[in-house]
């Protein structure tokens, strides 16, 4: 008996202790306070059809598939400004085409946007996002990354090119949805509102300029919608209502007043006499984290996180019940998550904590062979996902002051973008209509408060009070990587829509939203 109380008073010590590390780091807790799920698979599904529009997707299949791939011939590379006013440009005459009374390309301070308006006389406006930028190209792709062939996956017949899924792809075949509601009925269901940005890639730094411009007529739309291929191999559909925002930035050491070369780089033998712009970013690095990387220790960087709502609790557990844990570890090639984490605890983290994360470190040579220097200059590439609560500007300034109260006031911090969280409620009408049009489709998706990545989706849900979806049928994969692909003919069997099924499911989305009943937008 003895033993076993020592044994579980040292257990409860180290537990204390665990819990006292945490306080001291400032990490938050998020007390739950309901064990309810979130039930999508009791939303009644869709009854609508539409056959006749349906026909002519169908007979009209292989001209909306050379729209796609019209797009996707189109470079249009953000970070190295290629093909950029041409992709512009096909965007707004496309828009032209199908009959928006108002099409125009955008200027900003850096790529230029797209607005369009369609009005068909309709009660409801919807605002569609659309990002027209895409990623450079790699090595190693089976075909020319912007030929836009046909090429045979183990899923079916794709399209492979840069910009297949991320977002050409999508985009261009809700667009053929589009032309097919006007072709048969004249006009579409609900009004539209187009407002795509070329600078979704290197983080939307003038789409608030573009808002700026048109806010006061998006205020009056009812949602925004960005179509998306969100199924996967399976067939299955994981719905985020939300995302993290962002900080992302470069630190930079260089040789100054504080040591180190500050014209070149020197012979590696003076490091003993000469202080190193790389392991000062180094260290100064690692004073942003515990030994693991895990718990930033900025001092209050935990601030201010809004705690899950009781909304976020109930599809919170209802995704902790389904135990998806085996299947991210297979899908990203891990042995364990932080801590051993598992259920509710780990998504509460992937959720609702804030990470800081090092994208890359450049200093000096790295190179073949050697070569014994001592660089003059160290940059690392850092970005950190905020939760709902922590603007990418507080969290700027807590780094600011953690470095300079280290030490390291000459470490250069330089900021490439940043915005904040956006979060919509799964009981806005645009998400109920999203769940009906699945249903339909035999699909019951599994519904998560946000993804842990980031876009610049709150210059709608956080400054116009909008809810927003990212979403629909489709798969595809390989975004920022060699052989993107979007699948456009799935084998036979397969639960994952076509491009058809793609362009039918956009078709009963806009008609679901038309007889919505009317909710609260936030």
């Amino acid at each position: 008996m003895r033993s076993m109380q020592i044994a579980l008073l040292t257990l409860a010590t180290a537990l204390s202790a665990g819990t006292l590390e945490a306080q001291r780091a400032g990490e938050p807790v998020f007390p739950f306070s309901t064990e309810e799920r979130y039930d999508p698979s009791r939303i009644a599904p869709y009854r609508g059809t539409h056959d006749a529009i349906y026909r002519h997707i169908d007979a009209n299949l292989e001209a909306h598939l050379g729209n796609i791939q019209r797009w996707l011939r189109q470079p249009s590379i953000s970070a190295q400004s290629v093909g950029i006013s041409e992709m512009a440009i096909m965007l707004r005459d496309d828009l032209r085409a199908l009959g928006f009374q108002e099409a125009e390309v955008v200027p900003t301070k850096g790529h230029p946007g797209v607005w369009g308006y369609y009005n068909a006389g309709a009660p409801r406006t919807l605002v569609i996002y659309m990002m027209y930028d895409v990623q450079p190209v790699e090595d190693n792709w089976r075909v020319p990354p912007f030929a836009a062939e046909l090429v045979e996956t183990e899923h079916g017949q794709a399209v492979m090119a840069r910009g297949a899924t991320n977002q050409k792809g999508p985009e261009r075949a809700f667009l053929n949805a589009l032309s097919s509601i006007i072709a048969v009925d004249g006009k579409l269901p609900v009004n539209l509102m187009v407002l795509a940005e070329g600078e979704e890639e290197l983080g939307s730094p003038n789409y608030p300029e573009l808002v700026d411009r048109y806010e006061a007529r998006l205020r009056t739309a009812d949602g925004v919608f960005f179509p998306f291929n969100a199924q996967a191999p399976d067939g299955s559909i994981a719905m985020s209502l939300g995302v993290k925002g962002i900080l992302y930035m470069e630190l930079e050491s260089r040789g100054g007043s504080w040591g180190g070369p500050t014209q070149a780089e020197i012979h590696g033998s003076f490091k003993a006499i000469v202080d190193a712009p790389a392991w000062r970013l180094t260290q100064a690095l690692a004073s942003m984290t515990s030994r693991d990387g895990n718990t930033i220790l900025v001092p209050n960087y935990y601030d201010g996180i809004r705690p899950p709502t009781f909304e976020e609790q109930r599809l919170v557990n209802a995704l902790a019940a389904q135990n998806r844990e085996a299947g991210l570890m297979r899908a990203f090639g891990l042995e364990r998550f932080i801590d051993g984490l598992s259920g509710r605890e780990l998504l509460v983290r992937e959720y609702y904590h804030p990470t800081l994360n090092i994208n890359g470190i450049s200093s000096g040579y790295a190179g073949e062979g050697a070569k014994t220097i001592l660089p003059h200059r160290a940059v690392a590439k850092v970005d950190s996902r905020l939760p709902m609560g922590i603007s990418s500007d507080s969290a700027m300034a807590r780094i600011r002051r953690h470095l300079d109260a280290q030490g390291f006031s000459d470490i250069i911090i330089r900021q490439l973008s940043g915005y904040p969280a956006a979060q919509t409620s799964v009981e806005a009408p645009l998400i109920q209509s999203a769940l009906s049009v699945y249903r339909k489709y035999g699909i019951t998706p599994t519904v998560s408060p946000r993804l842990a990545g980031s876009a610049p989706f709150y210059q709608f849900t956080e400054r116009l009070g909008l809810p927003l979806l990212f979403s629909g049928m489709g798969y595809g994969t390989g975004a920022h990587a060699p052989n993107e692909f979007m699948l456009v003919r799935p084998k036979s069997g397969s639960r994952v829509a076509g491009l058809a099924e793609i362009e039918k499911s956009y078709v009963d989305l806009l008609f679901a939203l038309r007889g919505a009943s009317t909710r609260p937008r936030r």
